[in-house]
């Protein structure tokens, strides 16, 4: 293979256009960045590291780095016969983006392509680009000798932990392992050095890019590229739409939202005029348009959207024939017609230098796939006369839901905010301005409309643990508010007073056939002694009868209290209904103790248990130690309040929503962990 003659240097920025150029001599005068970025990966190369990743934007010029990066990898010392390279890609446009652009740089090399039956490579090219679905055939990979390769290029790197891409590279570097546990890897004199390059070095989907790559060597930010003019200048409009994403299902292997079920909130006649209307508002004089959506009917009612505006509007997909994906857009490119609708088929590798808009149609929750949509506009073109790229997205204004990504959370800004025509200075002064304001209010995060509590009437404070002390073991410390009776919360709205053995009253929340919510009350009156029913194993209650409902609690416990004191328990016994009552600040009997210790006692079997399980055992027992303490002093009001939680399944409720808080904190771990995936640094990869 021969090396590019020699290596240049920026001595001045370029004033108007700062990018690179091929002197006469075949010599690429490289940016600054891309410097740096070889000299980080032959840096790392010759520490002894072989899998190493990059991460570059769109529009940085990858393929530039990584063909000039090849120039100056010399031979392995076990193998310096060694001077061959493969280039591995996703696609066939890639591929031919890639052998183009070697040819162009390094006339001197010999360049194939193998893809299909229509690129067939001998194997023994200086440089050879190939689909990874072509290599997956085992003839095919074949050809390729391990002994005769210097280095491998990953392009679309984020891809190469899958395991097809791991099929494929364990025959060049054995730290790789082979989906198939029975696979041997072949002998190696050395292993092959690999380089990932990719414009989202990360995966949302969790599978781990350390199974390939070692660490990350070199990282820059769009925005980063952006201040320092190497991407052309962008402006942000943000749209409020009518779009709920709040039943929309998440994939378990990405983790963005599964396409058929937000299709079906994405792809309305209202959704689909709004955007017409948006370009036609804020980008009308835009020339060339890329628009992303959610799957194949969407871009193709979208697009009949554009042309009853009167718009040439035009879609692609991955069905639409290459060659007619080719004609397609290179008339794009040629300014033929403005607008260009895809579905995924343009997120990656497209090299269209000329769009200047770019619409988000479709929500996403990664910021890998957002940024790959709007890198798509970053290009610079100035021989098209483009100047900037307008990127237009859709909020939702109906329900937030956690993770979606949009322009303002690419800055740190509530996810609802709306900007127009705004540039990435400027969002980031608000941003900084936004956290200004927060340090200095003794906030450390930064807003979230949705953090804000609706206001209500009624102020709730339920306790749900029954063994909490608290309130004499009320359980609903705002029901004192209301009542002087020694009413107890059982969770989930319903309210219960025992009525000193002549039964009890419960309150309990629901629907009347308007569908308004009311709370129902109903007394239910003893039978027989309680000692005498358990000898007899019979109910000792009656059938409930139903005594009013109310459409407040406030006036469902004021009823109950007058039912209680005119119906149930008359004369002096009513004053024992009372919190205050005398009787309830003795001390519990020895029935009531034992009862709740055993009560407790397998609540902390079962807690241990559970924490055992989750190798949280010290912890757990401590706890609950200090929580056993005060059963040994409790009263008889509290041991009667926790006892009627107990029979009126306080603890069961507890129980589901100690569950459906775990739950909670377990997705929101999750989500923090899915959105730390997406931040790249420089580093080690995590195996």
């Amino acid at each position: 293979m021969i090396c590019l003659s020699r290596r240049l240097w920026y001595t001045s920025k370029l004033l108007f256009q700062p990018s690179y150029r091929l002197a006469h001599t075949n010599a690429v005068v490289l940016r600054p960045y891309q410097e740096s970025c070889i000299d980080a990966c032959l840096d790392a190369l010759r520490e002894g590291s072989t899998r190493i990743g990059v991460s570059l934007p769109t529009g940085s010029g990858k393929t530039t780095v990584f063909i000039s990066l090849l120039s100056r990898i010399d031979p392995l010392e076990k193998c310096p016969k060694a001077s061959q390279a493969l280039i591995i890609v996703n696609s066939i446009e890639l591929a031919l983006q890639a052998a183009a652009q070697t040819e162009k740089l390094c006339p001197e090399w010999s360049v194939e392509i193998e893809q299909g039956q229509k690129h067939q490579a001998s194997g023994r090219a200086d440089v050879t680009v190939a689909t990874y679905q072509t290599l997956l055939q085992p003839e095919r990979l074949a050809k390729f000798n391990p002994n005769s390769l210097k280095a491998i290029i990953v392009d679309e790197a984020h891809h190469a932990a899958a395991p097809s891409y791991r099929r494929i590279l364990s025959h060049f570097n054995p730290v790789i392992q082979h989906p198939d546990k029975l696979f041997r890897p072949p002998t190696l004199r050395n292993p092959i050095p690999i380089l990932g390059f990719s414009a989202t070095f990360s995966r949302h989907d969790g599978v781990a890019l350390g199974s390939v790559f070692e660490r990350i060597v070199y990282h820059r930010d769009f925005l980063e590229m952006i201040k320092e003019q190497w991407l052309c200048n962008v402006r942000f409009t943000t749209v409020r739409a009518k779009i709920d994403l709040s039943e929309v299902t998440i994939s378990s292997k990405t983790g963005d939202f599964h396409p058929t079920s937000l299709a079906h909130v994405i792809n309305t006649q209202s959704l689909n005029n709004l955007v017409v209307r948006s370009w036609l508002d804020r980008a009308e004089g835009r020339k060339s348009t890329l628009i992303f959506c959610v799957d194949l009917a969407h871009v193709r009612d979208l697009t009949g959207t554009f042309r009853e505006y009167g718009i040439d509007a035009r879609y692609v997909y991955s069905g639409t024939p290459a060659a007619e994906r080719k004609a397609l857009i290179a008339a794009f490119k040629a300014g033929h017609f403005p607008v260009l609708v895809n579905c995924a088929i343009l997120t990656e590798g497209a090299d269209i230098p000329n769009v200047d808009c770019v619409i988000v149609a479709r929500p996403t929750r990664s910021r890998n796939v957002f940024a790959q949509m709007i890198g798509r506009g970053m290009r610079l073109s100035p021989d098209t006369g483009k100047e900037d790229c307008h990127i237009i997205d859709f909020v939702d204004s109906r329900a937030r839901v956690a993770g979606v990504v949009s322009t303002p959370t690419l800055f740190g800004l509530d996810p609802g905010d709306v900007v127009d025509d705004v540039t990435t200075d400027a969002l980031e002064a608000r941003a900084k301005s936004r956290f200004a304001s927060l340090a200095g209010s003794g906030h450390t995060k930064s807003y979230d409309a949705s953090d804000v509590p609706e206001a209500e009437e009624v102020m709730y404070e339920d306790i749900d643990d029954p063994f909490v002390l608290v309130d004499q073991a009320s359980g609903a410390p705002h029901i004192a508010k209301i009542s002087n009776n020694a009413w107890v919360g059982c969770g989930d709205d319903v309210y219960v007073l025992e009525c000193l053995g002549k039964g009890f009253i419960r309150i309990s929340k629901s629907k009347n056939d308007e569908g308004e919510t009311v709370f129902e009350a109903h007394y239910t009156p003893p039978t027989l002694p309680m000692g005498t029913a358990h000898v007899l194993k019979i109910s000792p209650y009656q059938k409930s009868r139903q005594i009013l409902t109310a459409n407040s609690l406030v006036e469902a416990v004021r009823g109950c209290d007058t039912y209680a004191k005119t119906k149930v328990v008359k004369g002096p016994l009513v004053v024992g209904l009372l919190r205050s009552a005398r009787w309830r600040n003795e001390r519990a009997t020895e029935g009531q103790r034992a009862f709740l210790k055993k009560r407790f006692k397998a609540r902390i079997e079962k807690e241990l248990t559970d924490a055992q399980f989750c190798h949280e055992t010290s912890d757990t027992e401590d706890k609950n130690k200090k929580k056993a303490k005060p059963l040994d002093h409790i009263t008889k009001g509290e041991a009667a309040n926790i006892i009627t939680r107990l029979k009126h399944g306080a603890m069961s409720r507890y129980a589901k929503k100690a569950k459906a808080e775990q739950r909670k904190v377990k997705a929101v771990q999750k989500e923090a962990k899915r959105q730390a995936r997406e931040d790249v640094k420089v580093g080690l990869l995590a195996a």
